[in-house]
């Protein structure tokens, strides 16, 4: 079936992601006109999109980051084309490695941009070490919705070329533009600055940013080894995991058996503790009788003495 028919029929079928694409529609792009206001056209489209993916792709679903993809699409051309452009765009440029949920392509981004950002001149990495500002914290979002609108048109532009490479460029382009700024800010103030100020500099320095973008060093064959690196990182830590919860498992079973085994314990120990009040009970009461018996004998012998005295007495008569 053709990509639109397959649209228009899935359209009318309802998606398990439905709640949360209506909670996430209001902050995709609110300020643009195409998406401004509650239930407008551009977000009845945008859900409409947004539904019908997961519907085709019941693995990845739905992800928040895709919504901006999907509305910076909508801003060009008609739901169905964006839809037939969207999914062409998740299968051959790793975006839909990105948008899984466990996001491990995402992962891997963010390692290399890492690796980037410490072939830089070390000051803005080592200030942001020492302020704990970690890069996921503002380059995920870079990721995931092609940077900030206006500058995210002209980046998607040239990512139908060149694929991710773009979103490195323009990513290690916007710390070296904004460095001097960021290295006198604290965390919360960094935070700031990636949310509120650096959206806007496009309006002014979009050329600059991008021609300095192709000044930034960036080896594919680098990257492919950092892919690599990366793998043998995740795997050699999922099989961390399993070792952890495989001990975890036999913890569990240890604890459950020294559980049995106290429980066991103490019960062996009421009962011996109740043999040893038996035993001093019949102990004593072997005691008791044994007096009683002594004392006994001692009265038998003395009637027996006496009654030979009075045997003798009579025979005496």
């Amino acid at each position: 079936m053709p990509v639109k028919n397959q649209y228009s029929e899935l359209l009318k079928m309802s998606s398990p992601c439905e709640k949360l694409i209506h909670r996430d529609i209001t902050c995709t792009y609110p300020e643009h006109d195409v998406f401004k206001g509650q239930d407008s056209l551009g977000q009845e489209v945008l859900f409409n999109v947004m539904k019908v993916y997961s519907l085709v792709d019941c693995e990845v679903g739905y992800c928040r980051g895709s919504a901006f993809i999907v509305g910076l699409l909508l801003m060009l051309m008609p739901e169905e084309k964006v839809f037939c452009v969207f999914v062409r765009l998740i299968q051959e440029y790793r975006l839909r490695e990105v948008f899984k949920p466990s996001m491990a392509e995402l992962g891997l981004c963010i390692y290399q941009f890492e690796y980037l950002l410490q072939e830089q001149p070390p000051e803005l990495n080592i200030h942001f070490h020492s302020q704990s500002f970690h890069t996921f914290m503002y380059a995920s979002s870079w990721f995931l919705t092609f940077l900030p609108l206006p500058m995210a048109t002209r980046v998607f532009d040239i990512f139908m070329y060149e694929g991710l490479e773009v979103i490195f460029r323009v990513g290690m382009a916007i710390l070296q533009y904004n460095q001097t700024d960021l290295i006198q800010l604290d965390k919360e103030g960094m935070s700031q600055h990636f949310q509120k100020v650096i959206p806007h500099q496009s309006d002014s320095c979009l050329d600059k940013l991008i021609l300095r973008a192709y000044q930034v060093k960036y080896n594919p064959k680098k990257m492919k080894k950092l892919e690599k690196e990366y793998t043998t990182i995740k795997n050699k830590e999922m099989e961390e995991q399993i070792e952890i919860k495989r001990l975890r498992t036999e913890n569990r079973l240890l604890k459950q058996r020294i559980d049995t085994l106290e429980k066991e314990s103490a019960a062996l120990a009421d009962r011996l503790i109740q043999g040893q009040v038996t035993w001093t009970q019949e102990a004593e009461e072997n005691y008791m009788i044994k007096r009683e018996l002594a004392v006994v004998q001692q009265q038998c012998s003395t009637a027996s003495v006496n009654l030979e005295h009075a045997q003798d007495t009579i025979l005496e008569l």
